[in-house]
């Protein structure tokens, strides 16, 4: 007497992907009171972040930081599909160092930037923890994406900027003369001549012309768009490399608009003006940073990748 084999998709469960997983109402509740707990700790930060951002347009871009992480992260979704999570107790360790040090900063030492890698520290901790080691190797990058959204201190930002004001007055002196627009450099002050009326027209390039911000607003962009338009690290390493160039010729524009407009109305080099030209370059610079992507990707092909040995075979 013979027996039928055992059909052993019918002795086993299905097995349910991360994403169905996250899914499931009860694990939705879940993930929403950890989401509630989160912003709860870290709620003086949130707070701090929010005003920096909301007062200042130089750190309005931080509003996107967290939904370009999620985009990225749902990049992966179908690797995340075939990934099984598990409970990673040495996550654990990231999480009470994340918290002990952003306490530190808050009653120890207050450092508003302490606070933030602090936080991002902690979240790394809470999905190393949660999730396992296999699903952070598709959450590393989106969560370290997350240090963009953090204000740096101003005592940092005078330091740099110094050596970054003297390369936009030098750079905007050589592109005005070189136009026809007579002007002289003294410092970090552009004297432009206006030779109809025989004028001088001091333009100086302080801290908010150094292209530190803008130099800051294209690193996050590049980032954001070498994670999402290759996969091949030494792409995304040359990607980042263009960002300070190209912000830094972006800045000697601004500062040659805002001294061709000076010939014209003082107000225009100054004040609403001045942010709003510096905004609308950003534009051109987009687009200009998309074309560099293009070309890299037209040149190198994703496809032209290295095959492991035997796979001609």
């Amino acid at each position: 007497m013979t027996t039928a084999p055992i059909n052993s998709s019918l002795t086993q469960p299905p097995t349910v992907s991360l994403v169905g997983k996250v899914l499931q109402p009860s694990n939705l509740v879940m993930i929403g009171l950890l989401v509630a707990a989160f912003a709860l700790l870290f709620r003086h930060w949130l707070r701090t972040q929010n005003v920096y951002s909301m007062t200042s347009g130089d750190w309005s871009h931080a509003y996107f930081v967290p939904g370009i992480s999620l985009y990225l992260l749902w990049q992966h979704r179908a690797e995340l599909e075939r990934v099984r999570a598990e409970v990673f107790w040495p996550g654990l360790v990231a999480v009470l160092m994340g918290i002990w040090s952003y306490v530190y900063f808050i009653v120890g030492v207050p450092n508003h930037l302490g606070q933030g890698l602090s936080m991002v520290l902690t979240l790394f901790g809470v999905v190393l923890l949660l999730l396992g080691p296999r699903v952070m190797r598709y959450a590393f990058l989106p969560i370290s994406y997350m240090v963009f959204a953090i204000t740096i201190p101003e005592k940092i930002m005078s330091h740099a900027t110094w050596p970054l004001q003297a390369l936009a007055a030098k750079g905007g002196w050589v592109g005005l003369n070189t136009i026809g627009v007579k002007c002289d450099v003294v410092g970090n002050t552009l004297y432009v001549f206006d030779t109809a009326t025989q004028a001088t027209y001091p333009l100086n390039v302080a801290e908010a012309c150094s292209g530190m911000r803008m130099l800051i607003a294209f690193l996050a962009l590049g980032a954001a768009v070498s994670l999402v338009a290759t996969k091949m690290w030494w792409k995304r390493v040359v990607l980042l490399g263009l960002a300070p160039p190209l912000a830094l010729l972006l800045n000697i524009i601004r500062i040659m608009v805002l001294g061709v407009a000076s010939l014209y109305n003082q107000n225009l080099s100054a004040g609403q003006a001045h942010t709003f030209i510096g905004t609308l370059l950003l534009i051109p610079g987009f687009f200009i940073y998309l074309g560099f992507v293009l070309a890299i990707n037209k040149a190198v092909p994703e496809a032209a990748r290295s095959k492991p040995a035997g796979a001609a075979a």
